[in-house]
């Protein structure tokens, strides 16, 4: 069997984060979301998505294929729902597509926007769906305990060295993992660290949170709640319930909170972002499907920044701010709470940040970790480059 994660409409109010992956390759606990569908179906994965992201993330089937929308996590209830499907039904939560069981050749020219004549069945169940960017930090603590359970389930943990102070008993260390001299508190949600991690002494941490593998957490770092840090990233200062993707740099001082980070990302020393307005009204953020902002429902929501974005020392972010895919930010002052995709600028102004400058940039971001970006990531920001333009009205 084959599951396809494929991309609805909803895809769109997840930009910037969905601008450069299909919706299932974002990362909420520990796992991405096709990662935790594979590891619960023990099955191999596919994408079907937009066109200009397919060859970055294949679409293939087999004799026997489970379409899921990639916006749903999976659960209990979904997973039953989805293991009673027969070959040609169709799962449905109100108007929207959760899941289908299509076999053989049909499942190659499958339209998961059109039900055909096949049969519908009413999912009435619990439903964890990512519909905007700010789900992802609000439901991260549930996800990690989640990935956590699913992880290490029948496994043993490695040991930590006798030089830290551990809180509770919730943790698991994978192998080549390296702590010292620091407070981990699992108290009030499980610690995971990933292989090969590293926190430098005299870190506080405390659970629920994800060090992912290959990452580093550097000397003196204040971490809450609620917060993950991917694959080959770097972090310090001060963060709390906040979900860093991967390839990121947040070596330094400065505040990072309820917060959404892509890949290969960068923040200059003392950068801080605000998570709450000064007079506690309800924070409104970028829409990028109706061009005005939109009231998220929450008191604390921070920064939104979309991949290869970087900032520089002393950069400050107002309350709910958003930020496209490879931006570059600098200057003194509080830059405009929506930067659009490919700006290069700060408070003072922006312009249009050059397609051979963001790509030369990118590229040597990708050389700095043993990775590329290879001429699949060229035409996916050449594409986005000009898919994005209008909104660069300078």
């Amino acid at each position: 069997m084959k599951v396809i994660l494929f991309d609805d409409s909803n895809r769109n109010a997840l930009f910037p984060l969905t601008l450069t992956r299909p919706v299932a390759d974002i990362r909420i606990g520990i796992l991405k979301i096709h990662e935790k569908w594979s590891k619960y179906l023990k099955a191999e994965v596919s994408f079907k998505t937009e066109p200009y992201l397919q060859e970055k993330f294949p679409f293939s089937t087999s004799e026997e294929n489970i379409f899921i929308n990639g916006s749903v996590l999976p659960g209990d209830q979904i997973l039953e729902a989805i293991d009673r499907l027969q070959e040609g039904e169709l799962l449905y939560s109100g108007e929207m597509l959760l899941a289908a069981k299509i076999n053989g050749s049909e499942a190659e020219n499958f339209d998961c926007s059109l039900s055909g004549t096949l049969n519908k069945i009413v999912y009435s169940g619990e439903l964890l769906q990512i519909k905007y960017p700010e789900n992802i930090f609000s439901n991260n603590s549930q996800q990690i305990q989640a990935d956590f359970d699913l992880l290490t389930k029948g496994r043993s943990s490695a040991n930590l060295s006798s030089t830290n102070v551990i809180i509770g008993d919730n943790i698991f260390v994978e192998e080549g993992v390296e702590v010292e001299c620091s407070n981990l508190n699992t108290k009030n949600g499980p610690i995971y660290l990933g292989r090969n991690s590293q926190i430098w002494e005299g870190c506080n941490i405390r659970g629920s949170f994800a060090l992912c593998e290959d990452s580093q957490v550097k000397m003196g770092a204040k971490i809450y709640s609620g917060t993950t840090v991917g694959p080959m990233s770097r972090v310090g200062g001060e963060i709390n319930n906040a979900v860093i993707f991967g390839y990121s740099a947040k070596g330094h001082d400065g505040y990072l909170g309820n917060a959404v980070v892509g890949e290969w990302c960068n923040f200059g020393a003392d950068a801080n972002n605000s998570n709450m307005k000064n007079n506690y009204a309800e924070v409104k953020i970028w829409d990028y499907t109706t061009e005005r902002f939109r009231r998220t429902g929450l008191q604390f929501c921070g920064l939104i920044m979309g991949d290869h974005s970087k900032c520089g020392i002393n950069t400050m972010f107002n309350t709910g701010t958003v930020v496209g895919v490879s931006a570059n930010i600098f200057g003194a002052g509080f830059p405009r709470v929506f930067i659009p995709d490919f700006s290069w600028g700060g408070a003072q102004g922006f312009e249009h940040y050059a397609l051979n400058k963001a790509i030369e940039t990118a590229k040597l971001a990708c050389e700095r970790k043993g990775k590329e970006f290879n001429s699949t990531d060229v035409d996916i920001f050449t594409h986005l480059y000009k898919l994005t333009e209008k909104s660069r009205r300078f």
